[in-house]
């Protein structure tokens, strides 16, 4: 799927949404990098007022695709991504039996749907969202999109017990990667919706989130043009990927999928 039209399945990542300290230089930052116009296609006239600060929404080909978020102080945070609910008062209450914490909501936000943040038991953050008005991301699993969150847990055994309790997931192995720690997290009807790395190294636990590009090698001269740092491009099973760090120190993955 690359173009949604409707509210996702449940447990399925919907929206992914960034807490900036500067939201005209983010906004600079990620147009130059994926292309992102946004709502209104001017600087001064982008961004929304909400209860935290101004708020701009990045569009690919004139569909919503990310959010970013703008926060005296914030730097060097994380992408936050936020699960598809049908019922998110109903979900919260699971995540708090299952042995999580709800940290904030499920509160309105307008008309566009009702939210939570939440914390699973190996401490990586997460939201809910129950589509109103805004479904979340309208493009997904393309160029300039989302199209891959995975948790890296030191520990990933509760983490993978909580969230098939949360969400009804499935685990599977990896047999593309035998010598890895990984599993992959499917919906009850199959679709796989990421997955969980365990790494002992790894110093905390946090979801992370991956966007598609055409060219890994491009997008990486165009971060660094932009003012963030980026990591050697590598070559995996799947994607030609690199690590991308912007200007305020969020690091995310970008990929690229094999030239036909």
């Amino acid at each position: 799927m690359s173009r949604v039209t409707g509210n996702q399945p449940d447990g399925t990542p919907t929206w992914i949404e960034l807490t900036v300290p500067d939201l005209d230089r983010a906004m600079d930052f990620y147009g130059a990098l994926f292309g992102w116009t946004y709502e209104t296609g001017s600087v001064g006239e982008t961004a929304e007022v909400t209860t935290h600060g101004r708020y701009a929404v990045g569009l690919v080909d004139g569909r919503r695709a990310a959010g970013l978020m703008e926060r005296s102080g914030a730097a060097g945070g994380a992408w936050t991504m936020f699960m598809a609910t049908e019922d998110c008062d109903g979900t919260a209450k699971r995540i708090a039996d299952a042995g999580g914490r709800v940290l904030w909501g499920p509160v309105e936000i307008r008309d566009h749907g009702r939210a939570a943040i939440a914390e699973d038991p190996v401490g990586a953050q997460f939201g809910l969202w129950q589509g109103r008005a805004r479904l979340g991301c309208e493009v997904v699993n393309e160029p300039n999109a989302l199209v891959r969150n995975d948790l890296i847990a030191p520990d990933p055994a509760p983490a993978r017990a909580f969230y098939a309790a949360v969400f009804g997931y499935t685990l599977d192995s990896n047999p593309d990667m035998p010598d890895v720690d990984f599993t992959f997290l499917r919906r009850p009807d199959g679709h796989e919706i990421g997955g969980i790395l365990g790494d002992p190294s790894a110093g905390a636990a946090g979801w992370g989130t991956i966007f598609e590009v055409a060219d890994t090698d491009a997008a990486v001269a165009r971060a660094v043009a932009a003012g963030g740092t980026a990591g050697e491009p590598e070559d995996t099973v799947y994607v030609r990927q690199a690590r991308i760090t912007d200007p305020f120190g969020t690091g995310f993955m970008i990929g690229a999928r094999p030239k036909a």
